[in-house]
């Protein structure tokens, strides 16, 4: 293993730059279809320079946005990029992007449904499925959850055992086809296809077997711990999403 420089950690974005987000998300969504035309080689650039994230909120190729918590994330690649599964297991693992390419690789194509409104239809995603990982560690009887930690140093997440074994909860290294790039929470990131897109954690870095769930970022914010498409949050009414 190549060692590495301890991991550069974002700040959380304050208070009142989360509200003003909040607004300009409903702005975002509100007019997508018009935002979307001419502005997507403007947010190419300016994602990058925003360390607010807010540019994100705007609507980005491919009817995603750029969006971080974090004032700043570092960038991983195939040298530094590591992926730890530690906590209630037997055998503790880390794995290289290498490592991961090597594993049996799946397919889902799934609608994706932000909890703010805005939805992006039948994109393809790619990864390990999140089990085989458990799996390969050997989880101890008595745990309960899976608590995933993100190297912007900031976003957390979390599921409950049978959530996370689940076929269609992917560690992804694909998106729509492509390896996934930094704005897109890569190289690796968590893909949780029958929930809002908040528990997708972005940039991936730890997997942690734990008794019980421990709320995420969002979750202390406000959010549902459990976020099925059309059953929290009172965003969407269509369950089959």
């Amino acid at each position: 293993m190549n060692s590495e420089q301890p991991e550069e950690r974002g700040t959380p974005v304050g208070r009142r730059v989360f509200l003003g987000t909040l607004g300009l998300g409903a702005l975002g969504v509100a007019a997508a279809p018009v935002l979307q035309r001419g502005m997507e080689s403007f947010l190419a650039g300016a994602a990058e320079k925003d360390p607010t994230g807010l540019t994100g909120l705007l609507p980005n190729g491919g009817g995603f946005r750029y969006y971080s918590v974090a004032s700043s994330v570092p960038h991983k690649n195939e040298g530094n990029y590591r992926l730890t599964v530690d906590g209630l297991v037997d055998r503790p693992m880390t794995y290289s992007l290498d490592d991961l390419r090597a594993l049996p690789q799946t397919r889902l194509v799934r609608d994706v449904q932000c909890v703010t409104g805005w939805r992006v239809p039948e994109t393809p995603f790619e990864g390990v499925r999140l089990s085989r990982l458990l799996d390969a560690a050997g989880v101890r009887p008595k745990a309960g959850a899976v608590r995933f930690t993100c190297f912007d140093g900031v976003y957390t997440e979390s599921l409950t055992l049978d959530q996370a074994r689940r076929s269609d909860v992917l560690v992804a290294l694909r998106m729509q086809d492509k390896d996934l790039g930094h704005s897109h929470g890569g190289p690796v990131r968590l893909y949780v296809a029958p929930m809002y897109f908040y528990k997708s954690a972005k940039w991936l870095s730890g997997i942690t077997v734990t008794e019980d769930v421990e709320p995420g970022y969002w979750e202390e914010r406000g959010y549902d711990v459990d976020a099925w498409v059309g059953r929290s949050n009172g965003r969407d009414d269509d369950p089959t999403s």
